[in-house]
């Protein structure tokens, strides 16, 4: 008996090792066709994939953006209370300003959706930069490459050019006002310390923050999912 149980356990252990080989095999035949397919394709074909793929991306995310809600009901970049006055939001929630600390996060969230709005040929622009050298690498890289590409070489610049725009939807907003009235109140309470946010620079980054994360979803869609593969060229260097 027990040397039946003994080949019984023999038979299954192998059975799934093999299957673990077979599925690794699998794994590897799937990622060599893709290879294969690539080598197919010229490097001006890729760059332009990698350009168009972006471009797509950042289209889908400046619309989304810059709808009513859309910094403030997408909790994934949802612009917070600034974390270097966090004492300041909950001394005033304390002191039964809640209402009005929601009031100023809605407006931070609404200065990003407004100047999400004319975010979009800023990053296009960027994009035209990318060479096929680095398109071709960004290719072979993980599902948010090109996003971490273009974040990693047009930050500081989309920062300069960006930052006008934000100050301008800050003001429309009224962002400005709300703050200054949680200022004043805060800094009433005694013991405590001045608060020196500079709002401009703050939501320039946050908003700046949000746009990738955006893009970055959408590079990973479009890598993964076929149907969202909207023009041809797309389908041929995602394939």
């Amino acid at each position: 008996m027990r040397f039946i149980l003994f080949c019984m356990y023999f038979f299954v252990a192998n059975s799934i090792s093999a299957q673990i080989n077979i599925n690794k095999l699998k794994d590897v035949a799937s990622k060599a066709e893709k290879v294969i397919n690539r080598r197919n394709l010229s490097s001006d074909e890729v760059a332009k994939g990698l350009k168009e793929a972006l471009i797509v991306g950042i289209t889908n995310s400046t619309v989304n953006a810059s709808k009513t809600g859309g910094f403030n009901r997408d909790l994934l970049i949802k612009i917070r209370f600034p974390k270097d006055a966090k004492k300041m939001k909950v001394a005033l929630v304390k002191f039964g300003m809640k209402s009005q600390v929601d009031k100023f996060e809605y407006a931070l969230n609404e200065a990003a959706e407004n100047a999400s709005n004319y975010a979009k040929d800023i990053f296009i622009n960027s994009v035209k930069s990318m060479t096929i050298k680095d398109a071709v690498s960004v290719l072979k890289g993980d599902d948010n490459a090109a996003t971490i590409y273009l974040k990693n070489r047009t930050s500081d610049d989309l920062y300069l050019k960006f930052k006008p725009i934000i100050s301008k939807s800050i003001e429309k907003v009224r962002l400005t006002k709300y703050w200054a009235d949680l200022v004043e109140k805060y800094n009433s309470i005694p013991l405590t310390e001045e608060v020196n946010t500079d709002l401009d620079d703050y939501v320039t980054n946050q908003t700046i923050n949000g746009l990738f994360i955006l893009i970055g979803k959408e590079e990973k869609n479009i890598r993964n999912n076929p149907q969202a593969r909207v023009t041809d060229i797309l389908q041929k260097v995602f394939k």
